[in-house]
């Protein structure tokens, strides 16, 4: 049985690759796409590695010819609006081509990895849940929010034309074997070393990659054709974070809080900084949006049908912060 695993080389694959190994199925082959040379978190573990690019129609043919499974992970995360045409591209037009490959190779279930971002959060200070609206209808959302909306959209609409699709869509990830570091993995990481001066008001809901992967799983045999099911646990301060490092570093947390206002004001000066010194700029009016957004996610759906039930979110921080401790990713 061949499972073929687009993304793998991101935080996600990382450990998806690696449930799957351990599930012990009779016959199984795993096939890694990979975009790019980084593959240490897929060092030293039996499965094929592809490199290419998604948005090459005929490699997305070649890359999942013969699977009969086929997780879909692959997509730019990006918090900045200048990633904006990079993210039409691998989200969307990449998403495209592999749904189009699994049609014409035949493959027999199809697991998409969408985000919570795909929803959209307004009102502010309702329950996400998988009936919300999409967030491309939105024109003051991100980028990204946009790009895996229309992807799902697409997603729907093979389902809905006879390919057995379903969707997950996790909340902020945090958890181990994250190289690289993910996107949440680099606030953590700037927040043990110290480059995080002040801290803004606000949070997210975090859910294990671990869980999540244990989520998609149950999806590819569980999860009804063309459904979306979100994987989430549970809302941390921002503040809450700045402690467990604390705790597990042994470095001070910041003290100071800046004022939610101040922060959107100053985010452009940010943004414009970080282009002129080549860096990632600490928070964006994106990222401001974020930590304001999706604080209550229901994964009701997701438990009722695919058996999920995740870890809470503090023991995932925690879990994830004592990881990247002993992984050296903290000096």
């Amino acid at each position: 049985m061949l499972v073929t695993v687009t993304g793998a080389t991101g935080h996600i694959g990382g450990n998806l690759v690696r449930a799957l190994l351990e599930q012990g199925r009779p016959g199984l082959q795993v096939r890694a796409l990979a975009h790019g040379p980084q593959v240490r978190n897929l060092a030293g573990l039996p499965v094929e590695t592809v490199h290419g690019d998604l948005t090459d129609p005929a490699f997305a043919r070649r890359a999942l010819a013969g699977s009969q499974v086929v997780f879909h992970l692959a997509a730019l995360i990006s918090l900045e609006e200048r990633d904006a045409a990079r993210m039409e591209q691998l989200n969307v037009e990449g998403t495209r081509n592999v749904l189009a490959a699994c049609r014409a190779e035949g493959v027999g279930k199809l697991v998409y990895f969408s985000s919570v971002h795909a929803f959209s959060p307004l009102p502010l200070g309702k329950v996400t849940d998988e009936e919300a609206p999409l967030s491309d209808a939105d024109p003051g959302a991100p980028a990204y929010d946009k790009t895996k909306a229309r992807a799902l959209r697409m997603m729907r609409e093979a389902a809905a034309a006879g390919l057995d699709a379903v969707a997950v869509h996790p909340t902020g990830v945090v958890g181990p074997h994250d190289y690289r570091p993910s996107p949440m993995g680099k606030v953590m990481c700037d927040l043990a070393r110290g480059k995080v001066l002040a801290l803004v008001p606000g949070g997210f809901n975090f859910v294990d990659a671990r869980d999540v992967s244990a989520g998609a799983l149950a999806a590819e045999k569980h999860g009804r054709r063309g459904e979306s099911y979100l994987l989430s646990s549970e809302w941390l301060a921002v503040r809450d974070m700045g402690t467990i490092i604390q705790r597990v570093s042994g470095r001070p947390a910041p003290r100071g809080t800046v004022p939610m206002s101040v922060a959107r004001a100053a985010a452009p000066l940010m943004l414009g900084w970080a282009r002129v010194t080549g860096t990632p700029p600490l928070f964006t009016s994106a990222t401001l949006h974020a930590l304001r957004t999706h604080r209550q996610v229901s994964h009701d759906k997701a438990t009722r049908e695919l058996g999920f039930r995740p870890r809470p979110a503090v023991q995932a921080y925690e879990e994830t912060a004592v990881w990247m401790r002993e992984n050296g990713m903290f000096a």
